[in-house]
């Protein structure tokens, strides 16, 4: 029986070694390290061991023991939780929404700045404890209330969960602000990745529900704006950086849209547009709106097409303003709050949020925006997380408090 047990260790460390050095052999062979990033042994590293899990969670779907997210977000929900003695952390449920509530400790004689808070991860991982460090340090350097929403996510929900349960989630809040310390003049919507881009869709949706007080502030860290132009400069240019690649941007979207991957390359492709409604959007979503500094001489033609209306059939709801809410019409981005935009140079999403921008200055919104060189995307989650962390993630999470901080 000894033997036996010894024999099986041995075989599962072989395994394990196996399946790491595929992920490190993958790596080499098909990523892409920016010459700005800092500390790049630390970047293949971090990228390497996510390979490795990506693998096992792969390997443990096709034995269908686990689905490859729940694996993935298993190992998210292992990191270290650091207790913050300023803080009172209180885990409740809006419904069936599972929130997590950062108060100041600290007495207050007037009512505290609320930030609503949407996590990342592209509905494959992020949750309330990977994001639990981040909303703590929001909580404690700039003394507000930080509401943390925990949607739902793949592999059992698909859109629209994350927004109606964001937007579900933040009305909850909303109509009960003093309850909770928060002044309802001074309440903030911040998110990062998908959760910026839900950051855009619940504060649009708000502008339709007059009797709750009003988003003062919009803060949208590296946020997905749209799904329909995968050719812009920053999609080109960045296909192959660690950690958002083509390929999991790729599988995360269809897998949330509930989009058969089969379509990928038509999507990438742009012949799942109609050339009638490129024609129709191309004024926000073309690369002509990329200021030319951002731009690279390699890039191949914008949707050289042909088009493919059978791809057109399965992924036409891209075109939502609910998935995609950078198309919403004028009228209502003219109505928006002051906006914080982060953009992260080696982020394949960077012109999302380089459009985003173009449209809020062009109706007058008041913008700030924030654009780290060495920054790539996801990394302002490591913040804290050291010796893991990067020096562009502490600029980010440093500046995103200095913006809330003037509110």
């Amino acid at each position: 029986m000894v033997l036996l047990w010894v024999l099986l260790l041995g075989s599962l460390s072989t395994f394990n070694v196996g399946v790491f050095m595929w992920a490190v052999i993958r790596h080499f062979v098909s990523v892409r390290i920016p010459s700005a990033l800092q500390h790049p042994i630390k970047f293949r590293f971090l990228h390497c061991v996510a390979l490795y899990i990506m693998a096992l969670g792969n390997i443990l779907q096709k034995l269908r023991i686990c689905s490859m997210p729940r694996f993935i977000q298993f190992f998210h929900d292992t990191l270290v939780i650091k207790k913050n003695h300023n803080l009172v952390v209180t885990n409740l449920k809006f419904g069936t929404i599972p929130v997590r509530l950062f108060q100041p400790k600290a007495l207050s004689s007037e009512l505290r700045r609320g930030i609503i808070f949407y996590h990342g991860g592209g509905t494959i991982c992020g949750s309330l404890d990977m994001y639990h460090n981040l909303c703590s340090f929001l909580a404690q350097e700039t003394d507000s209330v930080v509401l943390s929403v925990g949607y739902r996510k793949l592999p059992d929900y698909h859109h629209p969960c994350v927004t109606m349960d964001c937007l579900n989630a933040s009305i909850h809040f909303m109509k009960a602000l003093t309850t909770y310390g928060v002044d309802p003049s001074r309440v903030i919507a911040c998110g990062e990745s998908i959760g910026g881009g839900a950051v855009a869709i619940v504060v649009q949706t708000l502008l339709s529900y007059p009797s709750l007080p009003k988003i003062c502030a919009q803060v949208l860290v590296t946020p997905a704006m749209q799904v329909i132009n995968f050719s812009l400069p920053s999609h080109q240019q960045n296909e192959n950086v660690p950690f958002l690649t083509k390929d999991i941007l790729m599988l995360a979207m269809c897998e949330y849209l509930d989009i058969d991957l089969s379509w990928k390359d038509a999507i990438r492709k742009g012949s799942s547009v109609p050339p009638d409604t490129w024609k129709k959007y191309k004024k926000w979503l073309s690369s002509d709106n990329i200021p030319r500094k951002f731009k690279s001489k390699s890039l191949v033609p914008e949707f050289p097409g042909p088009f493919n209306e059978a791809a057109y059939l399965e992924t036409k709801h891209v075109f939502d303003a609910e998935i995609s809410p950078l198309l919403v019409d004028d009228k209502i981005i003219a109505q928006l709050p002051k906006t914080f935009l982060v953009s992260c140079e080696n982020d394949p999403l960077r012109d999302d949020a380089l459009l985003y921008k173009k449209r809020l200055e062009d109706q007058g919104v008041p913008l700030s925006w924030y654009h780290v060189e060495d920054g790539f995307h996801g990394c302002i989650v490591l913040f804290d997380k050291q010796p893991f962390s990067f020096p562009c993630s502490t600029k980010i999470a440093n500046a995103v408090v200095s913006y809330i901080k003037g509110i």
